[in-house]
């Protein structure tokens, strides 16, 4: 199986959990998943009180320059150990 179609069948384990991962855990699936589907963040960082979009923005920031290849082999390795902890 190529690295895009693991990296897709992750996206799609990762919703079948049967406990909520961590907030902590929630941003890095986010952030991986983001950096390996579209590489580095664009565009600005939200402002106000949207801490929630602030706090994914800034997970996905953290990554910059990380190769997507990198980033969806580090997803796929999370969903495989939330898997373990939380199916």
């Amino acid at each position: 199986m190529q690295l895009q179609e693991q990296f897709e069948a992750a996206a799609a384990r990762s919703k079948e959990l049967t406990k909520r991962p961590s907030n902590e855990e929630l941003l890095q699936l986010y952030a991986l998943y983001k950096q390996g589907s579209e590489g580095d963040v664009t565009g600005d960082r939200p402002g106000g009180f949207d801490f929630k979009a602030i706090a994914k923005y800034d997970a996905w920031a953290d990554l910059k320059g990380k190769n997507k290849e990198a980033a969806m082999q580090e997803y796929i390795a999370l969903v495989d150990k939330l898997h373990q902890l939380y199916a």
